[in-house]
């Protein structure tokens, strides 16, 4: 009997009071006006293609641990345990030259950037790049890298 794998992708509660969404509300202003009566993309849906309620944390951690395996056989694994492929090219590029050093997901976390190299291995953009070397980006908020903390302290600059 074979078991199934987890899914790289977890459910997150989005119908919690006070659970921002982003969506901010634009268009129930401009919906009925009259530049809206001539402007024909204000005629289209008003949903988005964003989905709301999903969290890709472990498709990122998932990735991350693969680092210097076959492409070929991370990615397959990668689009079996997930509901649509786009995530992963949230953090993995094709080329080393559109890689990031680090990619922002949501608010405060950040994950290194990964890249294909040319002998189709999966590879981070800035192996040097740890929790310790990175800056917070603002003192509000806990930021992490990889999941852990970053531990400078945030310095604001002139």
């Amino acid at each position: 009997m074979r078991q199934e794998k987890e899914p790289l992708y977890r459910r997150v509660n989005s119908k919690t009071h006070g659970v921002g969404h982003g969506d901010g509300g634009k268009a129930k202003w401009e919906r009925n006006t009259k530049k809206s009566a001539r402007d024909p993309s204000m005629r289209g849906t008003m949903h988005k293609t964003h989905r709301h309620g999903l969290d890709y944390t472990p498709l990122f951690k998932f990735l991350i641990s693969k680092v210097g395996q076959d492409w070929t056989d991370v990615h397959r694994e990668a689009v079996s345990r997930l509901d649509r492929e786009e995530p992963i090219f949230w953090l993995v590029s094709l080329t080393e030259e559109d890689g990031q050093p680090y990619v922002r997901i949501g608010k405060s976390s950040y994950f290194c950037g990964l890249y294909v190299d040319d002998e189709n291995r999966l590879a981070l953009v800035d192996p040097n790049l740890t929790a310790d070397l990175m800056k917070p980006f603002c003192a509000c908020c806990t930021h992490t890298l990889n999941g852990q903390r970053l531990t400078q302290s945030y310095a604001a600059e002139d």
